[in-house]
């Protein structure tokens, strides 16, 4: 199964290995089925099979969670509103501060009342994170496929109903019209 699983511990200066870590494993599982993982690793150590990049940009952080077919990201606020802006549901490995992750609980808790209210996947160990991101990564590869079914099925919608409007039409209120403009002649 390919796609883009996207990463993200964010800019803390706690490192966050732990789940850098977890997402090399699953680079490691899954690098024969052609799924590409970038971790935005901050101040952790740089993945070993996985692409690794310390810091991205706002906009290049945009670009690469618009693209992924699933996004694993810390328990901060800003990073989750990042992914929910534009479709997903991320997988959220809180930071714990009592590995050294952070120096507090916030992630922790904030992570717990976003998956209550459904925003998040809450994943608290590697074998929970790890199925999470396959399961999400099924999920994607089939909403990619019944997209590409959807498109198939508009043109081929388009392919006999231009024939009889006259013209190529681009949107369904546009065949709408075109069809009832044809039956009032």
């Amino acid at each position: 199964m390919s796609g883009l699983v996207v990463a993200l511990v964010g800019t803390d200066h706690h490192p966050f290995d732990r789940l850098v870590g977890w997402m090399d494993a699953f680079a490691r599982q899954h690098a024969a089925a052609g799924t590409r993982v970038v971790v935005q690793h901050g101040h952790s150590a740089a993945p070993s099979v996985a692409e690794g990049r310390a810091f991205l940009g706002h906009d290049e952080l945009v670009e690469l969670v618009g693209a992924a077919g699933v996004v694993v990201c810390h328990g901060g606020p800003g990073t989750i509103m990042d992914a929910r802006r534009v479709g997903h549901v991320p997988v959220c490995v809180p930071r714990d501060p009592e590995r050294g992750e952070h120096v507090d609980g916030h992630q922790l808790r904030f992570a717990e009342v976003a998956e209550g209210a459904g925003m998040v996947q809450l994943a608290t160990s590697r074998d929970d994170a790890l199925a999470r991101v396959e399961q999400s990564l099924e999920a994607s590869a089939q909403l990619v496929a019944s997209d590409a079914s959807a498109h198939a099925a508009a043109a081929r919608f388009a392919h006999h109903v231009d024939p009889v409007v006259g013209r190529r039409v681009r949107r369904i209120r546009s065949v709408r019209r075109a069809l009832l403009s044809r039956v009032s002649r």
